[in-house]
Order: structure tokens, then C-alpha cells, then sequence
């Protein structure tokens, strides 16, 4: 589109030259503004000395600085790549944090190839209409069908996101959000007869709920379907390794990345699939943690969308990508669409709310006349990660604590405030993904400002298994 748009003549079948004839045609925020996508670019403009750097508005792509006082500047998609530069800036001990997502920033390179810092500009804010032009017209859309607009813009996302060289699969757990996906993605691949029958993957500890529902969905849609089942023994191997490709020692960031990091890996190993849809931005977007039910009004939980989604490159957007990059997998999240993003939350913001009790209910209700999935699957209750994979007898986090128990002696935490004072562990397991997280990464906790929890309870745990709503014991919300 930006070719025909602005008339470029590209010199390579490179989907990133865009970027270099954007920023030449209007500057670097007219150039960040125009992209309709995820991505990071560092552009070095040698004729002015000038370097910029930029990121998607939701961070679904990583970027981290390093930046010292003497103007070493460093980029890496990963801190792991700067962390050792510490040895290599004569002892100073230089800023490292992850590049903040819808900003652009421009520094000046001098003779010496040392920066100096210009400015920082946020080029977008979260809900705000985009400035790019965008697939679907918005005088296109319907003035009084709000439903038929959800589906017209959310069909849109995984249409544009449908462009790869490679294979495309998808993540499948039988919640409504990477269902909603797989079942726009495998219609859409018919309309474009891609060449090859989509991929599904589902993943779970023996017949989990999540295991079940997912061959569901896969049945009413006609995936090729894999379930990757994994063990208490898997989940002890992998841990350490977790939370070492993650960067993060947030509590309900490592527990949910156990599953995605071994289906990663299973993808890799397996099949030819590179590309892999799934459902990240729903939750945040259209209120879907069980807390939402709490709410004090309909502002206050507008308000949360908004926070959620500005950090969500922190917690959900940092799980899914790097879960999947770690294994050399390309993740597509069209939940996190500008032009629908923009539209959703645009919407009264009361009718954005759980209704009776479900989460959801508005972006639910878009698709009850369809027959894209079944009725058990799109009214499923929302399930907690860590029982979705495991069982309601015996959930993943109460697997990891016992992991955790029997590496940490009872007297771990006597000194936990005194060795971390920020972002304190309470519990051995919190305990153990920061210790794990500071032999990686020292002294670096900032990159966590917060442990994601649950608003509006005095809950100390992060798993919605502790929210009194929660119920996770009944099979499905009920077709409306």
C-alpha cells in the first residue's frame, strides 16, 4: 500500500525498504507514523550524522538502549546482547532499559562515533486513531452495527497479517481470543488459497482443559492440529531457561511462559511452520481478566485497558515474543491492530464492561450469528493460564512451588527486602525467578517496574484462581 500510496521505486523485494523512503520522503516521526505494523529501526542518516530509533506503539517488537554519560550509545533486540558492554565503557556503569514502545528518539553522532541525545518524541497514543491510511476506510464502516464493525476490523487485522514467505500456523488453547484468530486465519487462508492447510498447536499437561477445548475448535475449523503435551519433569527443565530468554522476573510472566516457550520449541523442531498467529492484546483491549468484574465504573476500567495496554510490552508482549523468538518463530498479534484497537476502545466504554457476570461479553457478542466457532468455545468462561494447561486438581504455579520448594531452604525469604528492595519477592517462588534473573542479569531490576496483578482485590497472587469470581470448575458461560 505504501508503495502505490506515495508512488516509491523500491530497489529490493525487502519489506523493511519502506522505512528508508518514508523517513526520506517526510522525516523520522512522519516515518513512524506511516507504518502500519510492528517493527524497531535504528536508520543512520550519515549525511546529517544523525541516528533514530523507533518502536511500535504496543512494543510487540523488543528493543533495549544502552546509552552512557560519555555517549556510547548500543541497541540490541535483547538485553542479553548489552549486558557484557558494561566491561567495554572504562568502568562507568551506563543506562540499560528497554527502548519505550510509540516513540521515536534522534541523536547526533560525532567525530568519534560517540552520540549525543537530541530528543524524544512519543509519535502515538494508545486508542488514538492512526495517522497511516488505513485497510478499511472508516466512512466504510456501519454507523448503528457496532457487531458487524468488531467483525469487519478484527477479519481486516488477520487479512494484512496474512503477507509471509514462510509458513503460517497458529497457537490454539480453546479461549475465545486465539480461537476468534485461528478461525479468521484458516477462512482467510482459504480466500487467498494459500498452498498448504493451516497448523494449529495446542499444549497441556495430559488431557488439560485447554488440551480439550482446543481440539474443538481444531475439529469445527479444520486445522492441521498438534497437542504438545509436557510434564512436571519438562517444567523443571525449562525454567532456568525461561526466564532467561524472557528478561523478567514478573510472577505471572514466567508461569504463563512455561507452556509458550515448549510449544515454541515443539514448532521448531517439528514442522515447517515459522509464522504463528495467536490471540495476545485481547484481554487488555477488551476487559478480559476476571478482575474487570470489579470495577468501581466504567471509566476506572477504560482507564485499566489503557494502563495494560501501555505496559503490555512488560508483561503479555514480552511473553509471547520471546517465548517464540527464542525459537526463531515470527509472532503475528492482531488483537493489537492500530484501526481496531482505535475503533474498540473508542466504543461507550459501558458497553465495554462484563455483562452478567462474562468477561468479554461485547467482542462475544460480535460473533454469536456467525458459526465461525462453536457456542461452548465462544462463551467458554475465562481460564487461568496455569489451570488452563494443567488441571483444576493440581494447577502449574502449585507445580513450579513445589519446583521452587525443593531447591529453596525455609529461611529464603528472611532476607528479601535487604538483598532486593525493589520489586521485593515475597513468596520462594518470586524468590527464585529473581535470583535466576539477577545471575543473568545483575543489578538490571528495573526493567521491572511493577509485578503484574489483579486491580481492585486485595489478592496477593497474580493467578485469577484466587479472584472470588473465578470458576474455573464450570464448563462454559452459556450462548447468549
Amino acid at each position: 500500500m505504501l508503495k502505490e500510496e506515495y508512488g516509491f521505486k523500491y530497489e529490493t523485494n525487502c519489506d523493511v525498504e519502506c522505512i528508508l523512503h518514508l523517513y526520506a520522503t517526510g522525516g523520522i516521526e512522519h516515518c513512524a507514523q506511516s507504518l502500519d505494523g510492528v517493527f524497531v529501526f535504528c536508520i543512520v542518516d550519515s549525511a546529517k550524522q544523525h541516528l533514530y530509533l523507533g518502536r511500535d506503539p504496543y512494543g510487540v517488537r523488543p528493543l533495549f538502549r544502552l546509552l552512557s554519560k560519555t555517549g556510547i550509545l548500543g541497541i540490541c533486540s535483547e538485553a542479553k546482547g548489552l549486558i557484557d558492554l558494561e566491561h567495554e565503557v572504562n568502568g562507568e556503569i551506563p543506562n540499560l532499559e528497554p527502548f519505550p514502545p510509540g516513540c521515536v528518539e534522534d541523536y547526533e553522532i560525532n567525530e568519534t562515533g560517540r552520540t549525543t541525545f537530541v530528543m524524544k518524541k512519543a509519535f502515538y497514543s494508545i486508542g488514538n486513531k492512526p495517522y497511516f491510511k488505513p485497510l478499511i476506510p472508516y466512512e466504510s464502516l456501519s454507523i448503528n452495527d457496532v457487531h458487524a464493525n468488531i467483525r469487519t476490523l478484527l477479519t481486516a487485522a488477520v487479512r494484512k497479517r496474512l503477507m509471509a514467505d514462510r509458513r503460517i500456523g497458529c497457537l490454539l488453547s480453546g479461549g475465545l481470543d486465539s480461537s476468534l484468530v485461528a478461525a479468521l486465519l484458516v477462512k482467510l487462508a482459504k480466500d487467498e488459497n494459500l498452498p498448504y492447510k493451516i497448523q494449529s498447536f495446542a499444549v497441556g499437561m495430559g488431557n488439560s482443559p485447554d488440551i480439550e477445548a482446543a481440539r474443538v475448535v481444531a475439529n469445527h475449523i479444520g486445522t492441521e492440529h498438534h497437542e504438545v503435551i509436557f510434564t512436571e519433569q519438562d517444567v523443571m527443565s525449562v525454567l532456568d531457561k525461561v526466564i532467561y530468554h524472557l528478561e523478567t522476573p514478573d510472577i505471572t510472566t514466567v508461569r504463563a511462559s512455561i507452556g509458550m516457550y515448549l510449544i515454541s520449541r515443539y514448532i521448531k523442531q517439528n514442522t515447517d511452520t515459522t509464522v504463528v498467529f495467536s490471540g495476545e492484546g485481547a484481554d487488555e483491549v477488551a476487559q478480559g481478566y476476571i478482575y474487570f468484574r470489579d470495577a468501581p465504573s466504567a471509566d476506572a476500567a477504560h482507564s485499566d485497558s489503557l494502563r495494560l495496554l501501555k505496559d503490555i510490552y512488560l508483561f503479555d508482549g514480552l511473553r509471547a515474543d520471546r517465548t517464540t523468538a527464542a525459537h526463531g518463530l515470527e509472532l503475528r498479534v492482531p488483537f493489537l491492530d492500530l484501526q481496531f484497537t482505535n475503533y474498540y476502545l473508542g466504543l461507550p466504554a459501558a458497553t465495554r464492561q462484563p455483562q452478567g457476570g462474562v468477561e468479554k461479553h461485547l467482542l462475544r457478542s460480535a460473533f454469536d450469528s456467525t458459526d465461525l466457532l462453536p457456542k461452548s468455545i465462544l462463551w467458554r468462561h475465562k481460564e487461568a493460564f496455569s489451570d488452563g494447561v494443567a488441571s483444576a486438581k493440581k494447577s502449574l504455579f502449585q507445580v513450579i512451588q513445589e519446583l521452587v520448594d525443593s531447591r529453596l531452604g525455609n529461611d529464603t525469604l528472611e532476607k528479601a527486602s535487604e538483598k532486593f528492595p525493589h520489586c521485593t519477592p515475597t513468596t520462594k517462588e518470586s524468590f527464585y525467578y529473581r535470583e535466576v534473573f539477577e545471575k543473568n542479569f545483575p543489578k538490571q531490576s528495573h526493567f521491572l517496574p511493577y509485578f503484574w496483578m489483579p486491580q481492585w482485590t486485595d489478592v496477593k497472587d497474580p493467578s485469577a484462581r484466587f479472584i472470588s469470581h473465578y470458576a474455573a470448575d464450570k464448563q462454559q458461560l452459556g450462548g447468549m
